[in-house]
């Protein structure tokens, strides 16, 4: 499994949609599961969530803004 390019298959979908956005940060992994089609484990999710959320910060500016605590919010459901 190639976690860049789930990343980068992520931003290219979430760009631009703002509801998706509020959908990944609600429940990260079965929006990746959904755009995907990967079933991904917990360290999965918060690298792709970490690579997103980058992403997202420098190529999409005002989004970072939706999904601010994007992060946060992962490491809160499995506990870290």
């Amino acid at each position: 499994m190639d976690i860049q390019k789930i990343i980068s298959d992520i931003v290219a979908k979430v760009t631009g949609d703002s509801d998706l956005i509020k959908k990944l940060t609600a429940d990260p992994a079965a929006v990746i599961k959904e755009l995907t089609g990967f079933e991904v484990n917990a360290d999965q999710v918060k690298e792709i969530v970490a690579g997103v959320t980058k992403a997202l910060g420098s190529n999409a500016g005002d989004l970072l803004k939706e999904g601010t605590g994007l992060l946060d919010k992962v490491k809160g459901i499995f506990g870290k």
